[in-house]
Order: structure tokens, then sequence, then C-alpha cells
């Protein structure tokens, strides 16, 4: 599973990690978060993301 990054703020959405303090369990993939989904450190949403190659 690709990482993506937040493009205003640089935070890295890692899958393998999920974002517990919001509730996404480890291995929830960056297409399965809910549409609702913001970035925990800036509040951009989901369309500030790139994909990183790995």
């Amino acid at each position: 599973m690709s990482k993506y990054r937040c493009v205003p703020c640089d935070y890295v959405y890692d899958p393998a990690e999920g974002d517990p303090d919001n509730g996404i369990a480890a291995g929830t993939a960056f297409e399965d978060l809910p549409d609702y989904y913001a970035c925990p450190v800036c509040g951009a949403g989901k369309d500030a993301f790139e994909s990183l190659d790995e």
C-alpha cells in the first residue's frame, strides 16, 4: 500500500500505521478512508494528498 503526503504540510499518511487518533485502523488503505477524512495536522481534505511512490 502506498503512503500519501499532504501537500500543504508534508504530513505522511502511512496505511501500515493508520491514524488511530482519528479512528482509522492500521492497515486502512488511503483509498478506503472516508470521504470526510482530513489531515490530522492541517485539516486539508483528501484531495490535498499525493501518492508517494515507494
